[in-house]
């Protein structure tokens, strides 16, 4: 389960870098994308990964005790992960709050990852 999780997690970080990168790209170029073509599946796709990756994770945090991981940021993670995978397509979208988001993401992802490596 543990490296499962490790694996669903370095590919929503990935995943989370790709969203920055479409974000950046469409505000600076001011690229639209056609809604039902390429947001709404490739929505689909980060929310099955996103729901697999939170439940798995959820089910693992509550059989083991670690001092700075906790359940709601596994809740509040994946709220913004599918908050992103949307976001990133408009560039209208909040600079700073989109900024805050998808580091708020990374800093989780990557504080799990260093603790499912342990």
């Amino acid at each position: 389960m543990k490296q499962e999780i490790l694996e669903l997690s370095e590919k929503l970080l990935k995943s989370n870098e790709l969203f920055l990168k479409i974000y950046i790209e469409g505000r600076e170029q001011g690229t639209t994308h056609d809604f039902q073509e390429e947001i709404k599946p490739y929505a689909n796709e980060i929310k099955i990964l996103n729901e697999k990756w939170s439940e798995k994770t959820k089910s693992w945090l509550n059989k083991n005790d670690f001092k700075h991981l906790h359940v709601k940021q596994i809740d509040t993670t994946s709220a913004h992960i599918d908050q992103l995978s949307i976001q990133c397509f408009f560039p209208e979208t909040s600079r700073t709050r989109f900024l805050n988001a998808q580091r708020t993401v990374e800093f989780f992802l990557l504080e799990l990852i260093k603790e499912l490596k342990k």
